[in-house]
């Protein structure tokens, strides 16, 4: 075995498969001794056994259960039936759950056979799954952890027909720091067609990694491929106020509007970068009034600070529209 903890548990899970006649109880032993040591093989040959002898059982209690241990079962099983895209895409969702464990070291992640029939479309998927509970994940020991999935969607995403599935991919290893591999992924999407979604891929990892001006011409890219969509007008104005350039800012966001005048985030900003720029009370009481409809976030403050940071603004009301950043 490979440690104790691996060993107990497969030895626990047995107990409860055949004395205890609880199957499903001896899927949490098994994924426990996974979780200690994902690159083990004998949790997952113990699975492999009750999937083989227990199976009815198994479905039956697994059915509707999306804990951890038993979606980290599913996607093991999905694998031993030849379903490759579920497969990916239940590890992604226990991933995205429980990042501080390395369950991409699984022996059958790796597994050729698996690399080579999931498709891009599921791994892509997969990698969007893993992003779900916004984890930190730009850390030495989580790059470590993910290893075998910059090794999967390096083997997948070069086989892609369609650009969309490397660019989504490009998103997990731009949230853990390695821009390299998200900028090849985005390469290899152009390769196949210039679109919209590897323009803001690429332009969203400029701007995690500081380089404005790359991001704002990615941006502005993906404006020429798409230019009815509001959201990237909205984007491009929230990095020309990142840049201090609020007369850019308020303009884009009034292009966005022609696209989307009812869009509420749009029009906040646009309210608050107006005021930043003329320090116009009317478009800060606007911005107070759409405030309270837009999710409490960080984007929400910073919009209000930039707005709060206008001219010669009244005190009183820039005192209003900051007390709601504590809401």
């Amino acid at each position: 075995m490979s440690n104790q903890s691996v060993a107990a548990g497969v030895g626990l899970a047995g107990v409860m498969a055949h004395c205890g006649g609880n199957p499903v109880a001896a899927v949490e032993f098994l994924v426990g001794a996974v979780a200690s040591s994902p690159a083990a093989p004998e949790p997952y040959a113990s699975l492999a056994g009750l999937w083989r002898e227990r199976r009815p059982e198994l479905e039956a209690g697994l059915a509707g259960n999306g804990s951890v241990s038993a979606v980290t079962a599913q996607a093991y099983f999905f694998f031993l039936d030849g379903n490759m895209d579920d497969a990916a895409m239940a590890l992604g969702s226990v991933t995205g759950a429980r990042p501080d464990v390395a369950w991409g070291a699984a022996p059958w992640f790796s597994d050729e056979r698996f690399l080579d029939e999931v498709s891009p479309e599921a791994l892509a998927e997969a990698c969007l799954r893993t992003l779900d509970y916004g984890h930190d994940l730009d850390t030495d020991a989580m790059r470590e952890r993910f290893a075998p999935w910059f090794h999967a969607v390096e083997a997948v995403g070069g086989r892609s027909p369609v650009p969309e599935s490397p660019a989504a991919m490009s998103r997990l290893p731009r949230a853990c720091g390695r821009y390299d591999l998200a900028f090849a992924l985005c390469d290899r999407a152009d390769a196949i067609e210039p679109v919209m979604w590897t323009a803001v891929a690429r332009g969203s990892t400029w701007r995690v990694m500081g380089d404005l001006d790359r991001a704002a011409a990615a941006f502005d890219s993906a404006i020429a491929l798409d230019p009815a969509n509001w959201s990237l007008f909205l984007d491009l104005a929230d990095i020309r106020a990142e840049q201090g350039d609020f007369a850019a800012a308020v303009e884009l966001a009034g292009r966005g509007l022609e696209h989307g005048p009812d869009e509420i985030a749009l029009r906040a900003a646009h309210a608050a970068y107006r005021t930043r720029l003329s320090g116009s009370p009317d478009d800060l009481k606007a911005l107070i009034a759409l405030a309270p409809d837009l999710p409490p976030s960080p984007y929400r403050d910073q919009l209000i600070d930039h707005a709060c940071a206008g001219p010669n603004l009244p005190r009183l009301l820039v005192a209003r529209a900051r007390r709601l950043r504590a809401k």
